[in-house]
């Protein structure tokens, strides 16, 4: 009677370990249906992704620079902002816009659309040398600035390379000058008791130190590269606007003027506007933007590879699956 107890009892046992194998293989089933389930889930919408958004996304860079455009046309490049490495108006972007408006077939002029109130000599210079090169290189394509809300200094500076500028009657347009601002704290450090801690190699390495007393020598040497920089800003807007200039004296000055002054003075060729300079100076009706853009599809591509990449590592992960 034992043994048979026993033996049932080690039967129900079994029978027990059997099911809750059972059971548990079918949860397992079921969890790796539902993750193959995600998985196939993930690769479709990928596929859209690539049949259906990349190539809008390519569509609109190829377009942003004028290759997609078979019509004449005039090449419209923005310049809105501070003229600075990496900034709105950045050396590097522009002149590759530049180049790519000049060089396209149908382009048959170049408007610069420039609202910004100046910025780096430096950038400025690489775009005003890069548009007097591109103008001796294309004699047929016209360069024009059009100087929206304001157009001073580096952007300016800018303007003059082209061959003819249109500016609003109330637009902003001058400012040749050269500025290095700064400030002295030296009394009121004095009056909060806090001492000035400053190690240095080079007797003018701390040169226009705000904290320091006013240096005479160093200043003088200062106002001398500033006058340099100016020289030169003079001889570009000189070369590029020629005999049209007045000779006021207070014209380089660093003085702003309203649009109707600033035609007065030569600074200016037109008071008008976009639509002006298409119709009455270039004389064509199509436009494309050649403003450097940011690479949308090379953005893009990264976050979805990175998402994507993510998701399928969860995937991978639950199911005991790593890449190293």
């Amino acid at each position: 009677m034992t043994d048979k107890l026993e033996q049932g009892e080690q039967a129900v046992s079994e029978g027990l370990n059997t099911i809750s194998k059972l059971g548990q293989a079918l949860i397992k089933e079921n969890r790796s249906a539902r993750r193959w389930k995600n998985f196939r889930r993930i690769l479709f919408w990928l596929v859209m992704l690539a049949i259906f958004v990349l190539p809008y996304f390519a569509e609109n860079k190829i377009s942003s620079i004028g290759i997609a455009s078979a019509k004449p046309h005039a090449a419209v490049i923005t310049m809105e902002g501070l003229v600075m490495p990496g900034g709105e108006i950045d050396a590097d972007g522009m002149v590759e816009s530049l180049q790519s408006a000049f060089s396209a077939i149908q382009s048959k002029g170049i408007i610069l659309q420039i609202n910004s109130p100046g910025g780096s000599p430096v950038q400025a210079e690489r775009i005003y040398n890069e548009i007097i090169r591109l103008r001796a290189e294309y004699p047929d394509k016209k360069v024009v600035a059009v100087i929206e809300d304001i157009g001073a200094s580096a952007a300016y500076y800018i303007a003059s390379a082209a061959d003819e500028i249109v500016a609003s009657k109330a637009s902003l347009v001058g400012s040749i000058g050269v500025i290095i601002n700064g400030f002295g704290a030296v009394d009121a450090m004095e009056k909060l008791g806090i001492e000035r801690r400053l190690i240095t190699a080079g007797d003018n390495k701390a040169m226009l130190d705000p904290f320091l007393p006013k240096d005479e020598a160093q200043e003088a040497f200062m106002q001398r590269v500033v006058n340099q920089i100016h020289i030169q800003f003079i001889d570009a807007v000189k070369q590029g606007r020629g005999e049209r200039l007045s000779n006021r004296a207070d014209i380089f000055s660093g003085l702003v003027w309203n649009g109707e002054e600033a035609k007065a003075l030569g600074l200016v060729d037109h008071i008008g506007s976009m639509g002006y300079t298409m119709r009455e100076i270039l004389k064509i009706e199509d436009q494309v933007d050649y403003t450097p853009q940011a690479d949308w599809l090379d953005t893009f591509s990264k976050q979805l590879g990175a998402s994507t990449g993510a998701a399928l590592d969860r995937l991978m992960l639950k199911q005991g699956l790593s890449i190293q």
